[in-house]
């Protein structure tokens, strides 16, 4: 007969997740909030502009294609920002810019 395994007393691993951030680092933020808004507004994210540490977590600015065109320097792309808290969680999010992928900031 197989032996049970239990997990030692306090070494639960959802205690665990609880303690230790999921996301290390501005990297892992901007990974973090690309692919949480690419799965809630399902348009493919382009990459991220901006990440700064915010007292909270992380504000992130993903630029996402919202409408292909042809040619490409016609289509429309937009700029969120996205508020993680400290474990990667996707707080709040909005966006903040839409442009044309040929045009450049004034």
């Amino acid at each position: 007969m197989a032996e049970e395994r239990r997990p030692r007393a306090g070494k639960s691993s959802t205690n665990a997740a609880r303690r230790t951030p999921s996301v290390r680092g501005a990297e892992g933020a901007a990974r973090a909030a690309s692919r949480s808004l690419e799965g809630l507004i399902g348009h493919p994210t382009e990459g991220v502009s901006a990440v700064r540490r915010a007292d909270d977590g992380w504000c992130v600015v993903v630029d996402v294609l919202e409408l292909a065109r042809i040619p490409d320097t016609t289509s429309l792309l937009a700029s969120y920002e996205v508020q993680l808290d400290q474990d990667g969680e996707l707080m709040e999010y909005r966006r903040v810019r839409r442009y044309r992928r040929g045009s450049a900031d004034e």
